[in-house]
């Protein structure tokens, strides 16, 4: 196992078959920590796996539909026979179906609800008790800068804000099982789905990274160093707060 302020530690990362998630398993992995990841994109999934063993990780993959209680028990349950413990929770998985008020379809706000608010739910009441027994625990929930307001995300960032309180009320509960529970919000982030999304010439892409203060977007692996700190001993005092990976987006006056 590799040096690091995470070796010895158990971490579980959803939706970690690409993007931010997938950068985040690569940075545990260097820095110590055996991996549990998960998505529901099983292709991809095994395809990540190759890749976060070579590069010398100790990973369990398992794919999962996080928003179905039932996909998170098996998880965990095969996750605590491998490991024993989880010490550390990245709630990752997430899904946007962009709509402005009137366009929100009644199949959409349950669909992003029920991946962004009760995934992440789900997760964290599995793990609970494995880390209330250790007396030790780090939970990481990944929210977006929309849950401070995004044009045509109304379930969206209503979901990243249900999040936000989740983690808050979490964090209370928890702190005298010296179990940290915090909150990080990116903001435009290099992705493939971003990217898919926003080609990079666009006037759509322009526009975003004109009104982004640094004027230029964030990368996974920035995202990911964040949340191994949050996941280490150094924030061992952090806990029910929600920090901002934006570039400054969120002081500057952008809608985008």
């Amino acid at each position: 196992m590799k040096e690091g302020r995470l070796k010895g530690r158990v971490a579980l990362v959803t939706g970690s078959a690409r993007g931010i998630g997938k950068a985040v398993v690569l940075k545990m992995i260097e820095e110590g920590a055996s991996v549990i990841a998960t998505d529901i994109l099983d292709r991809e999934l095994s395809q990540a796996v190759a890749e976060f063993e070579s590069a010398g990780g100790d990973v369990l993959g398992h794919a999962a539909d996080v928003s179905k209680a039932e996909e998170v028990s098996r998880l965990v349950d095969r996750a605590a026979k491998r490991f024993g413990a989880i010490d550390i929770l990245v709630n990752n998985a997430g899904i946007v179906r962009p709509a402005s008020l009137e366009a929100v379809s009644e199949e959409d706000w349950e669909k992003v609800f029920s991946v962004n608010v009760k995934g992440a739910f789900y997760c964290a009441r599995a793990i609970a008790p494995f880390m209330k027994e250790k007396r030790y625990g780090k939970i990481v929930n990944l929210g977006s800068r929309a849950s401070l307001g995004k044009l045509d995300r109304t379930a969206y960032s209503a979901s990243k804000a249900g999040l936000l309180g989740m983690t808050r009320t979490w964090a209370l509960e928890l702190a005298p099982f010296n179990i940290t529970v915090n909150y990080v919000g990116p903001g435009p982030i290099e992705t493939e789905l971003f990217s898919k999304a926003n080609p990079a010439e666009s006037k759509q892409t322009k526009a975003i990274i004109e009104g982004i203060p640094l004027r230029r977007m964030g990368k996974p692996e920035e995202v990911a160093h964040l949340v191994s700190f949050l996941s280490s001993d150094e924030a061992s005092f952090i806990t029910g707060q929600s920090i901002f990976i934006c570039g400054g987006l969120t002081v500057g006056l952008a809608h985008f």
